[in-house]
């Protein structure tokens, strides 16, 4: 049976109850809906509650290069699942265009029909090879997951984090996924104690379990590609592997102990909106306008004339027809005005007059599904 988690009335995190109970307080006046990023039904009591004890509730992570999975659990049932789209392959693509878009300007500035040495070149001000920073792509996507750990801890008493130790095999000595790994694992020692298993540890475990595991897409948004996996490594804070051995009989093994049960529970898609926030305009002038030879169409931008903005949560209708997503742009003519709506995978629904746009939440720059 699913738990919906409680808040005290000074904003604590306690042990989450039942369905059944959640809504006879709902109805007795005793708490009342808690809001929250993650869009799980929440409560929050009014009055003081008979106690504050708490168990043990671990938050297992998978890491990924474009895909995550997070699990929460406790010894008695499975809290949430949860499934991130990484913005790996979108900050990537936007550096790179920056990288070029700079080159042409550096380059502009250089009159090239002078010899080399009275070029007009930018003198190197430092040595940036040296410097220990990640990546950009590589930072969002650890961020992401950080931002989501901090929200499941707003809702859950964590008292444990388990993350998924990365190490490459065989002659491969390095992988994508390791980058960072040091860094996230400091962040999130500032939040609970954290502990690391590695990857064929936690695939014994999942076999173990009986959890399923798809590897044939793993882009599929479902609880077994990635979720499974953030379930079995929190599971790994009640499970161990034992081992045995029979000094008379020359004999070795092993048995996993603890106790822990796996239960069904809610599963959420979470992904960043794509929005472009610096970048005000194409790169290329409008050729269709030929008394404005370097008219550039608008891009990027958060804020519209309509009273929504870039990354709230509409309902937009259409033919009759209702239609829930994100707001990522719009478009204004002097015949019409329209506001683009975009799915979870930052795929664009439709373009809707902004009359038929629903405001349903406000941006909280997390689109979870």
């Amino acid at each position: 049976m699913q738990r919906v988690p409680v808040i005290s009335p000074q904003g604590h995190p306690l042990m989450p109850t039942k369905p059944s109970r959640a809504r006879r307080w709902l109805s007795e006046g005793k708490a009342y809906i808690y809001a929250n990023d993650l869009n799980i039904f929440a409560v929050q009591l009014i009055t003081q509650p008979s106690g504050e004890e708490t168990q043990d509730v671990v938050v297992g992570i998978d890491p990924g290069k474009y895909f995550s999975g997070v699990g929460v659990q406790s010894c008695n049932a499975t809290l949430l699942k949860l499934h991130l789209i990484l913005p790996f392959p979108n900050v990537t693509k936007k550096m790179t265009a920056r990288r070029i878009l700079r080159r042409t300007r550096r380059g502009r500035r250089i009159n090239r029909k002078l010899p080399y040495e009275q070029r007009c070149h930018r003198a190197k001000r430092f040595d940036n090879r040296v410097q220990k920073k990640l990546p950009p792509s590589t930072r969002a996507n650890r961020q992401l997951e950080l931002r989501v750990v901090k929200e499941v801890c707003q809702l859950f008493p964590v008292s444990h984090i388990v993350y998924e130790h990365i190490k490459a095999r065989g002659d491969k000595g390095f992988s994508p996924v390791m980058v960072g790994q040091k860094v996230m694992l400091k962040w999130l020692e500032e939040i609970a104690p954290t502990s690391t298993l590695l990857g064929w540890e936690t695939s014994n475990l999942r076999q173990w379990l009986k959890l399923p595991k798809d590897k044939t897409d793993k882009s599929k948004a479902c609880e077994e590609t990635h979720a499974n996996d953030g379930v079995t490594l929190a599971t790994s804070h009640f499970i161990k592997w034992k081992e045995w051995k029979d000094v008379r009989r020359n004999v070795r093994g092993g048995c996993w102990t603890g106790k822990a049960t796996i239960t069904s529970a809610p599963f959420k898609v979470i992904a960043k909106p794509n929005i472009y926030r610096r970048q005000l305009h194409f790169e290329n002038p409008d050729s269709k306008k030929p008394n404005l030879t370097q008219y550039r169409k608008r891009k990027g931008g958060t804020i519209t004339p309509f009273g929504v903005r870039s990354g709230d949560f509409v309902g937009a209708e259409k033919a009759g027809q209702i239609y829930r997503g994100w707001i990522g742009g719009y478009t204004q003519t002097a015949k019409s005005k329209k506001v683009s709506v975009y799915d979870v995978n930052w795929k664009r629904i439709g373009q809707f007059a902004p009359k038929k746009v629903k405001l349903l939440k406000r941006s909280c720059k997390l689109c979870v599904n």
